[in-house]
């Protein structure tokens, strides 16, 4: 096995950081020890978060008025009652206007080019026109994380190595989708055709950018100008920029490259990036990119953050390495005091960090075409937790401290390209697998899902669970400015606080180690905080992964919803929830928070094409469970939530 997992899911959970740095449960118990000894207990924000068991009573109730759904597997999806949930767009339906109908017993790389693709991630909503609040008429942004071939072929298995035909499927399966979509009444439809419709894939040409462009190590024999490449892999989550482009985050890229990694100078940079050679698609035995010893610097030209301009399908998707290369989760944007764009991101794998970029310029809020190149120059740093609950961010510049030429950091481009060894040496804080990060415009506070870390050992006040199978979210407060008419965070700052909304987990089950507000229902906790977004009203949406575990538990994995100030604050309630095998994606609201867009990845796995759990969403004999996209309204009207 070479020490890959067999199961996706899996594949965060194998570390790949030798850095003696304490890890963040360490630094947390400190922070939480020292802050109980103080002040009698945990104080502040945390002041309503307790053990379910013996905590006293909730002092109000929560923001959130809707019926939860139960905690039960099933072979379809369910939502709050009030609610109506539908699907919208399904793997194999059309994006391009002469994209063929989809037929499981028939799939080619030509149509599924034209198609929309696979595993559908990170969602974000754009209105039209563009610059408007528009809740009714607007793109939608799909990422294709990876495939499952056992449920796109019969006869196939997990780690079957599929012939070229097949393989070239699964290239055309990644990647990206945008579609036109419109309310028409009371439900949402894709608007065909569109002039917006568009598929990125896996060969789809891309420009370098930043300053790690052009460098030697991202020169091929296919690309010796090292500005140029060919496809995004693995894109997980990702962000919206003010400007009205997307970014979509290239996370397993690890997983993609065949042949001898320990050979060559890239060797070390290979194993801190968890690449072993044996790659989970065979696409190397028909394409020299994903063969390490024909093209042994193709890996260094992935790992990155991909900007897309929706509202123009001409323009080139751009991989900005000004904010690194790791194992993005997402990219989520903010817009600090000074007017200058930061990108938040973790890299979601068991001991690795969080990092934020913040752009040299600020943002021209009149002139889009100003804002084009805005991600290729300013300071990536990463973050190092502290007990007395503040957090410095570190920057990752060359020449500064030991980011120099003696540990193998020759530029600028060198740092960027092992940003992960840059972090290690500054002794960031290793962290329980970084998922994605939402940011609020109310209150500038910025919220990190740790989904869960089960190589961890360590038992402590903060996560006292050996391993973390549950995961945790952290709350970031960047400080804040007074403002005539809104909120202006410093998320620029060197200096932040920090502080831990919940720890997912079974209340009921002491030795989980739960802490959510006291009064959350036997539906309403939640395993492996993964997704997330914030609503019109400030308040938290948490999607779940628990991956193969969410069957060994019975629990399906689903969206959440908690209010983050006032009494309901860390009271999570269960909205809706997905088909068996199903993770839940996304999220993402129109402005007017009136729809919410959810992303089902992989329905039906652990399970296979001949003999699925579930056949959702069609339900009819012989087409394999599709991962799809479903819209959320409110039967009555309204905002989504009550």
């Amino acid at each position: 096995m070479n020490g890959i997992p067999d199961d996706p899911e899996l594949w965060d959970d194998v570390p790949s950081n030798p850095s003696g740095a304490p890890s963040f449960s360490e630094i947390a118990a400190l922070h939480i020890s020292r802050r109980a000894v103080l002040a009698g207990g945990i104080a502040g924000g945390l002041a309503a978060l307790a053990p379910i068991s013996g905590s006293r009573a909730a002092s109000g109730p929560s923001t959130l008025t809707f019926e939860e759904v139960t905690h039960t597997l099933g072979t379809t999806d369910a939502v709050a009652p009030g609610y109506d949930a539908r699907v919208l767009i399904r793997w194999g339906d059309a994006v391009a206007t002469d994209a063929p109908a989809f037929d499981a017993a028939s799939l080619t790389a030509d149509g599924q080019e034209k198609q929309f693709g696979y595993n559908n991630d990170f969602l974000a909503y754009l209105p039209l026109p563009p610059g408007t609040q528009g809740s009714t008429h607007g793109l939608l942004c799909v990422n294709h994380e990876y495939t499952n071939r056992e449920l796109m072929w019969p006869d196939t298995g997990r780690g079957d190595a599929l012939p070229e035909a097949q393989g070239r499927v699964e290239m055309a399966g990644h990647g990206h989708s945008i579609v036109e979509v419109r309310r028409e009444g009371e439900h949402w439809a894709v608007v065909r055709p569109s002039k917006y419709a568009r598929r990125i894939t896996a060969a789809t040409p891309m420009r370098l950018s930043g300053p790690a462009a052009g460098h030697t190590r991202l020169k091929t024999n296919a690309d010796p100008t090292g500005t140029r490449v060919l496809g995004t892999i693995n894109n997980c989550a990702g962000g919206m920029t003010p400007w009205g482009t997307v970014l979509i985050a290239e996370e397993n890229f690890n997983y993609y490259f065949a042949g001898n990694a320990e050979a060559g100078p890239e060797a070390a940079s290979r194993k801190r990036y968890g690449i072993k050679g044996r790659a989970w698609y065979a696409w190397h035995r028909f394409d020299d990119r994903f063969s390490l010893d024909r093209e042994p610097r193709e890996p260094n030209r992935f790992g990155w953050v991909v900007e897309i301009d929706p509202y123009d399908p001409n323009a080139t998707p751009v991989k900005r390495t000004a904010l690194g290369r790791f194992k993005h989760e997402g990219a989520a944007v903010a817009v600090s005091s000074d007017g200058r764009a930061v990108v938040y991101s973790g890299d979601d794998q068991a001991f690795d960090y969080v990092y934020r970029f913040v752009s040299a310029r600020k943002i021209d809020i009149v002139n889009r075409e100003n804002n084009r190149d805005l991600l290729d120059d300013g300071e990536l740093s990463v973050a190092r937790f502290d007990a007395d609950g503040t957090m410095a961010w570190l920057p990752l510049i060359h020449g500064q401290g030991p980011l120099t030429e003696e540990n193998g950091f020759a530029s600028q481009a060198d740092v960027l390209i092992d940003a992960r060894r840059a972090a290690d040496l500054l002794q960031a804080t290793p962290m329980d697998r970084p998922e994605q990060i939402a940011v609020s415009p109310r209150t500038g506070r910025v919220y990190i899902n740790l989904t869960n870390n089960s190589a961890r050992d360590e038992v402590n006040a903060a996560n006292p669970r050996a391993p973390n199978r549950y995961g945790h979210i952290v709350e970031l407060s960047p400080a804040v400015y007074p403002g005539r008419t809104n909120v202006r965070v410093g998320h620029h700052e060197p200096v932040f606080k920090w502080d831990i909304l919940l720890q997912a987990g079974d209340p009921a089950d002491p030795d989980t180690g739960a802490k959510y507000h006291p009064d959350v229902s036997a539906n309403g906790w939640l395993n492996a905080p993964d997704g997330c977004a914030i609503d019109p009203e400030g308040r938290l949406w948490i999607a779940t992964d628990q991956g193969s575990r969410q069957i060994k538990r019975g629990v399906p994995d689903g969206l959440y919803a908690c209010d983050v100030v006032g009494k309901g604050r860390a009271l999570t309630r269960f909205f809706y929830r997905t088909p068996i095998g199903g993770e839940l994606c996304g999220p993402a609201f129109t402005p007017d928070g009136q729809t919410v867009f959810v992303a089902i990845q992989h329905p039906g796995e652990r399970s296979d094409f001949n003999a699925p759990s579930t056949r959702w969403p069609d339900f009819q004999d012989g087409v394999p469970p599709r991962p799809s996209v479903v819209a959320i309204t409110r039967k009555a009207g309204g905002r989504i939530g009550q």
